[in-house]
């Protein structure tokens, strides 16, 4: 996976430069290394691939740039992907990336895999930005150095749902413990 995330790091300094909140298409191939025990692509490099869609996101639409001069980088807090048909050996496919909005700690991405146009399969990322000396960055933080999101910018309420219920709590002492532990 390291050789295609340096390839889609170098290819995204030529890609067409996008504003914050467009969607990014970023084109791939099933290799032989993506695939599993029944010979279509394993549901682990979808994850894998979906890190460097959001990589040439951010990169093609400037942000990255921002991060790197304000010492921020960009870490997955809960992601969720459900699949409706399998990817197979050589073919090539998009992986259309975007971003959604966000609640008061996270950012919300959404990452689309398809064919053709049509929908294979589907992510949502919820993500949060650490800054380099320590510490979280906020969303005021991000927005102010981003600028304002559009007005039409909204999280589906399902999916602010989901980010609250999938988020751990900070501490051990306030887990609970499902392993009567």
């Amino acid at each position: 996976m390291i050789f295609r995330t340096m390839l889609h790091a170098f290819l995204s300094r030529f890609g067409a430069r996008l504003g914050h909140w467009d969607v990014a298409r970023t084109r791939f191939r099933v290799l032989p290394t993506d695939l599993d025990i029944l010979k279509h692509m394993n549901n682990g490099v979808y994850l894998s691939i979906a890190d460097i869609g959001r990589f040439d996101l951010l990169r093609r639409n400037g942000v990255w740039a921002i991060f790197e001069q304000r010492g921020w980088y960009p870490v997955v807090a809960s992601e969720t992907i459900s699949f409706r048909k399998s990817l197979e050996l050589w073919q090539s496919f998009v992986v259309e990336s975007r971003i959604l909005g966000f609640d008061e700690k996270a950012v919300y991405v959404e990452q689309r895999f398809t064919v053709g146009g049509e929908i294979y399969t589907q992510a949502f990322i919820r993500g949060r930005f650490l800054k380099r000396g320590g510490g979280v960055v906020s969303i005021e933080e991000l927005l102010e150095a981003v600028g304002p999101a559009p007005t039409d910018v909204t999280v589906p309420e399902w999916l602010l749902t989901w980010g609250a219920d999938a988020a751990l709590p900070s501490t051990r002492a306030e887990a609970p413990s499902v392993w009567g532990q």
